[in-house]
């Protein structure tokens, strides 16, 4: 069986733990250099660097007429794609929608006696870079959940980058899917290349204020190198889901599950934690029979090969420890009380609860956004929101009745810290006034 089987204990925890790290991001060795090299160009030579990388990496003759999807190009672009599926697209938008429009915030003021003003300021930001990634893989599915915050947020400048194939052509299911969200303004530009024209700027690229969007290794690099310059939304590793089952689950739901994310990359993870061994078998002999008619079979088993897990500890306890320890991206809870397990679980992107919500359905319909922390950094991280998109400026106010209440305590706090032109700028304001 290609997927590994593990009884949980101190040591295969730390053992298990291991194992996915080495699926880590963070590793770029030899890529550094070149996409150093790539931003450099880009921020010397602009619109230029961005046509000649077009023409390397994807065989596309690009100059300044045909650089930006222009708007015959959008229409002939959702032409192509038939009727059902812009309705269902236009479904998702809309849930996705309505879900983010619960996050957004208020800016609020609070008074208190004596002249004393504080508050908090909500602004979104003014430009946002989405990227999307095109060659083998096309997914309008995470355009949609990339643009979509940005927009309730009240980002009024998004822009994408995506490459174009050698035909000069941007995918059509990635202009209908802009389309939808009302995002016109769409790059022929992929890569790190793209990322460095969203972060400097060019001749025709505007420079942002947050760059988000999955994408490669070189994608990926080229956004940690920027980030300080620009906000990014993070560095995404390879997908992973994590099951937690016990015996009242349906194997068949289980086993699909899991496929369902193992087949986005050999390096991705998918995980069964469990308390009973009958499932466990059961599972196998599911996904055994699904190899043998799913269209990606050969990334699947190499994914399972290397980074599959059915992990089978002695009890509830031990499972959500297990849980809580690699704090998957994906979690489906498939169990006979899984809201009462949900409460003992405190790590995990998305939480799926039930048999009948499978983890698809996030990916592409329910709402909430598919743009999840992976590789354990959902200890830490949250999943890509409304609050991505806005700044929160603090608001101070005092009287001058306020301020000398407590004008003493701030200068003898400043001079403790031996600031004493900060204990300076609250006294020059009492000089010539008597206690």
């Amino acid at each position: 069986m290609i997927m590994k089987k593990v009884y949980i204990d101190e040591t295969s925890k730390k053992d298990i733990l291991s194992t996915l790290l080495k699926r880590s991001t963070t590793d770029y060795g030899t890529y550094e250099k070149t996409v150093s090299g790539i931003i450099e160009n880009v921020r010397k030579n602009g619109d230029q660097a961005l046509f000649e990388y077009a023409l390397k990496f994807d065989g596309c003759h690009l100059d300044h007429d045909n650089f930006t999807v222009s708007p015959a190009e959008i229409e002939e672009g959702i032409g192509r794609i038939p009727d059902r599926l812009i309705d269902i697209m236009q479904d998702s938008f809309l849930n996705i929608k309505k879900y983010h429009e619960k996050q957004v915030r208020q800016s609020f003021f609070s008074t208190e006696e004596g002249g004393i003003i504080l508050g908090q300021r909500i602004t979104p930001l003014e430009k946002a870079g989405v990227y999307v990634p095109g060659g083998k893989a096309v997914y309008p599915s995470t355009l949609l959940m990339n643009i979509t915050p940005a927009i309730v947020a009240g980002v009024k400048d998004i822009s994408i980058c995506t490459p174009a194939g050698s035909d000069g052509k941007v995918s059509p299911y990635v202009l209908a899917a802009a389309y939808l969200t009302g995002v016109k303004k769409i790059y022929k530009s992929g890569g790190a290349q793209a990322i460095a024209a969203f972060a400097y700027g060019t001749e025709t690229v505007e420079k942002v204020d947050k760059i988000v969007g999955p994408g490669n290794i070189f994608v990926a690099l080229a956004k940690k190198a920027v980030y300080g310059h620009v906000s990014i939304d993070s560095v995404a590793g390879p997908s992973e889901i994590m099951v937690l089952a016990d015996e009242s689950a349906d194997p068949k739901f289980v086993a699909a599950d899991l496929l369902s994310q193992a087949e986005h990359d050999e390096m991705a993870s998918a995980m069964l934690v469990t308390t009973s061994e009958k499932l466990a078998s059961a599972v196998e002999k599911e996904i055994e029979g699904f190899l043998k008619k799913l269209s990606r079979a050969s990334i699947i088993e190499k994914s399972l090969d290397n980074f599959g897990f059915i992990l089978i500890t002695k009890d509830m306890k031990d499972a959500y420890s297990i849980v809580d320890m690699i704090a998957p991206e994906h979690l489906e809870i498939i169990t006979a009380d899984p809201w009462s397990d949900m409460t003992f679980i405190h790590n995990a992107g998305a939480m799926f609860i039930g048999p009948y919500s499978s983890e698809p359905l996030g990916d592409y319909f329910a709402g909430p956004n598919h743009v999840l922390p992976t590789n354990g950094t959902a200890r830490f991280f949250s999943p890509l929101s409304v609050d991505d998109f806005i700044k929160k400026t603090s608001v101070i106010s005092y009287s001058k009745e306020a301020l000398k209440k407590v004008h003493d305590k701030i200068e003898e706090f400043a001079k403790a810290e031996e600031l004493t032109a900060h204990a300076n700028s609250i006294a020059v304001r009492f000089e010539k006034q008597e206690d």
